[in-house]
């Protein structure tokens, strides 16, 4: 319930219908080494505000396109169910493998399906010096933009996800922020199939506040396929619906199906990964561009 809004008298009185929870999946493997996580949580009524509750005691594993079966075990009983390899260096995924997700849970069969797509080379990270006509809330006015290049495979349909990284961790974490490419522009209507990815994708890596001197800075460079782009896309657009008359989140696109045709949230990804990070340094950063 709504009262007082802009000194206006009237009493909003919101009802909204609480049906009953599905499954919420966010698995999302990949081609490096370690562990690898499968989240299960039920979904709860739109304007409730608490931690989702996590789907336990749900039998998780991941089949590839040879018949290999791997076992995801929620260890800590708090949704997150983990495979965890042999030893450090051998991965779950490959490049040109496909994988089937499985979920059997309450009585119910889901299953998804991917593609680790091939994944380009990150050719170089490079810094420009660059000063801001009004100094941002969390960054300095004057300070570097970050570029990656890296060239589009030849042959259309090729998608990718770019991760910020800074101080070896994720950066501006927000859906609001995704950057997402098709082959190296925004959109399968764009011409640039084999081309250096645009400059927009390739400074995506700067989010509201310039870097410093020193900064260690980089990004992941992840293979997607043409489902997850979109996905991805739909997210991006949802969160950015903010404000109080904004549209609510709609269902997102999902990959996942059950069995029974209930009703299932979520997304199963596969990528493979390029990673760089670099220092920045003001004596061999670029000068800043002319206006």
């Amino acid at each position: 319930m709504l009262t007082g809004l802009w000194g206006c008298e009237d009493v909003i009185d919101l009802k909204t219908e609480t049906g009953p929870p599905s499954l919420v999946v966010d698995g999302w493997i990949t081609n490096q080494a370690g562990l690898q996580k499968i989240k299960l949580t039920k979904s709860a009524a739109y304007f409730d505000n608490s931690p989702a509750p996590a789907a336990l005691q749900a039998d998780v594993w991941v089949e590839d396109d040879q018949g290999k079966i791997y076992r995801f075990e929620d260890v800590k009983s708090d949704g997150n169910y983990l495979w965890q390899p042999a030893d450090a260096d051998s991965a779950l995924g490959a490049i040109g493998r496909s994988y089937t997700l499985h979920i059997e849970y309450e009585g119910e069969s889901y299953t998804a399906q991917n593609e680790i797509k091939r994944i380009p080379t990150i050719d170089s990270l490079v810094f420009t010096h660059e000063s801001w006509p009004v100094t941002p809330e969390n960054g300095p006015k004057d300070g570097f933009i970050a570029e990656f290049y890296a060239r589009d495979f030849e042959g259309t349909g090729d998608c990718y996800w770019i991760k910020p990284l800074r101080d070896g961790k994720a950066y501006k974490n927000n859906p609001v922020y995704i950057s997402i490419a098709y082959d190296a522009a925004f959109s399968s209507e764009s011409p640039t199939d084999g081309l250096i990815f645009i400059q927009p994708i390739r400074q995506s890596l700067t989010i509201g506040e310039l870097f410093e001197d020193k900064d260690l800075v980089g990004l992941e460079l992840l293979s997607i396929d043409e489902a997850a782009f979109n996905f991805l896309s739909r997210v991006r657009t949802e969160a950015s619906n903010g404000g109080l008359f904004a549209v609510p989140f709609s269902n997102l696109p999902t990959n996942i199906k059950s069995s029974g045709g209930k009703k299932v949230l979520g997304f199963f990804g596969a990528s493979a990964v390029n990673r760089v990070e670099q220092r920045v340094d003001a004596n061999t950063a670029r000068p800043r561009r002319a206006r």
